[in-house]
């Protein structure tokens, strides 16, 4: 008998939980568009959503999902026939630069594989050996959903300084803004891109470019720079609609409005940071338990380079797929699928699984996912380790 009744739990590395009072802020009639409060609640979020980022630069903002974003930071700041650097640790470091690539510039990837960060000395030795500078940028993605894996950003910026190189370094924060901390100018980062649909708790649809002026010169020589994509009046926009390049996502705003009021004011960046670092511990301890004596498995070994905003985790075909489709349609819990781990077709893809633990989340959603997640292993016959509920309830007890 299904119990999946109820509020179902999309624990999924985004979209992530919105809300009700997000939702609730959005239930409204659409605004004026040209005066009045919509204009105003605008103006006053740009604050906040540099904040998020930790940057007094500027920011534009894309009616996109994150590959919008992924489009306009390449649109601003490069040329046709311009080299990037892809430092690659999953899926969508690769993603970002085929983007670059079907654009008409020059992609080079650093694989880092699937399991493992960023080797800052490797980034270091390859711009040391470009001493001609033609790699015009250094892409890298801050969090891979799909892996786990957490670079070290702050030692990328350091090797790009060692090898004294000028290239424009370009960051995803997608899932990591709001959820894992992030310091754009203190990080030295030129480029930062960013959705609404993750840490920051509002419906997918918006996207955004933040960029310093090392980013806006190069802006200055790019050929592919287009009207759309063209994030200077976004920026600085002279009437209201060039803040969006035509008609604003009216109700999009209303809803991040809202969820910057919750982040930024009320319970404050720095503790909703440190709330991710506990929960992503409850998360950590129960699968550690649960794989003492069994096939599951953290795909990132080291908890130093683990994101706090999603869990990426190894079991074994046909366990993955077994465990996700029990607790969908069972208990009302949606587990991520390990993406980009294998091809679909081949059967080492039914061997994965991911939980999210981003944005809107607090004690008793992670204790309660995790709770179905044993009754699933116990149901299914899949061998695991005793304690794990006991294991993520002290880490959540611990203060």
């Amino acid at each position: 008998m299904p119990l999946s009744h109820g509020r179902p739990y999309l624990a999924i590395p985004g979209p992530s939980v919105i809300p009700d009072r997000v939702l609730q802020a959005m239930h409204r009639p659409a605004p004026n568009i040209y005066e009045g409060a919509l204009v105003e609640m605008v103006e006053g979020m740009m604050p906040d959503l540099k904040a998020a980022a930790r940057t007094a630069h500027d920011v534009a903002m894309y009616i996109a999902n994150g590959h919008g974003a992924w489009e306009a930071a390449i649109s601003n700041t490069c040329s046709r026939g311009d080299k990037v650097l892809v430092l690659a640790t999953g899926r969508f470091g690769p993603g970002w630069g085929e983007v670059a690539r079907r654009m008409g510039v020059e992609v080079e990837v650093m694989d880092f594989g699937k399991r493992a960060p960023v080797d800052a000395a490797r980034v270091a030795e390859r711009l040391s050996a470009d001493s001609g500078h033609e790699i015009h940028a250094v892409l890298v993605v801050h969090v891979d959903t799909a892996t786990a894996v957490r670079n070290d950003i702050p030692a990328i910026r350091a090797a790009i300084d060692a090898a004294g190189h000028p290239a424009l370094f370009m960051v995803d924060c997608i899932a990591s803004l709001a959820c894992d901390a992030y310091d754009m100018d203190g990080w030295g980062v030129d480029v930062t891109v960013a959705g609404c649909q993750k840490g920051l708790m509002t419906p997918p649809g918006m996207s955004f470019v933040y960029f310093n002026g090392k980013a806006a010169e190069a802006r200055q020589k790019a050929d592919l720079v287009s009207q759309y994509w063209d994030w200077a009046p976004r920026a600085d926009p002279q009437v209201f609609y060039q803040y969006f390049g035509g008609t604003a996502p009216t109700h999009h705003l209303y809803g991040l409005r809202t969820a910057l009021d919750m982040l930024m004011h009320e319970e404050g960046l720095d503790a909703a940071l440190a709330r991710h670092r506990r929960l992503a511990r409850t998360v950590w301890a129960a699968l550690e338990a649960w794989g003492a004596d069994g096939p599951m498995e953290i795909n990132i070994a080291d908890p130093a380079h683990r994101s706090h905003a999603v869990t990426a985790v190894r079991i074994g075909p046909p366990h993955g797929t077994a465990l996700r489709d029990w607790l969908a349609q069972t208990a009302g819990v949606t587990l991520g699928i390990g993406l980009g781990m294998a091809e679909p077709g081949d059967p080492a893809w039914h061997g994965f699984f991911r939980i999210g633990h981003m944005g809107h989340v607090n004690a008793h959603m992670i204790l309660g996912a995790l709770g179905a997640i044993e009754a699933g292993l116990v149901a299914l016959d899949i061998p695991h380790g005793k304690g794990a509920l006991e294991a993520a309830a002290g880490v959540v007890a611990a203060g």
